[in-house]
């Protein structure tokens, strides 16, 4: 499956580069799985990126063949490469640059995220939004369901009293 344009020629950007090998920060780039080259660089330097199951820095060069690992918590995307390319392409053309190979409970794990993600609220970090609230409301009100509360006429006044 070749990108071609309507006098049928191969999209220029899509060509094998250096001999089928690309850097991993500028395919990381291109492949638009990091917004910036930048954002891309440094995940590699932290360790966050890792080639055949070792972690690589910036420089490292990757070929067609190779598979990708990106950690950006709390999933771990893997990809195989297709095409080794350094400039960015068009999102419809991605089919052609790389195969998701990230397993099914990646993706279950960042529902699970999704759904939770409040309760990991660091302590300090500003009171909860509107959205937040409503979510901990959510979450919290169908476990008191059936909890009638506490009756307070049936409280005793008098016990607290006497013990003064």
């Amino acid at each position: 499956m070749k990108s071609s344009d309507a006098s049928g020629n191969q999209h220029p950007s899509l060509g094998e580069g250096l001999g089928g090998l690309a850097r991993i920060d500028k395919w990381l780039w291109a492949a638009r799985i990091f917004k910036t080259r930048t954002i891309a660089s440094d995940a590699c330097k932290n360790g966050r990126v890792a080639v055949n199951g070792v972690n690589v820095k910036p420089a490292r060069m990757v070929k067609v063949g190779d598979t990708v690992s990106v950690r950006k918590p709390p999933v771990t995307y893997s990809f195989k490469i297709l095409k080794t390319i350094e400039q960015r392409v068009g999102a419809k053309l991605l089919p052609e640059i790389y195969e998701n190979v990230t397993p099914q409970e990646q993706y279950e794990l960042l529902e699970m995220s999704r759904i939770s993600g409040f309760v990991d609220r660091a302590r300090g970090t500003g009171r909860p939004t509107k959205k937040d609230r409503r979510q901990m409301d959510a979450f919290v009100m169908p476990s008191l369901e059936g909890f009638t509360g506490f009756d307070f006429d049936s409280w005793d006044d008098d016990d607290d009293e006497e013990e003064e």
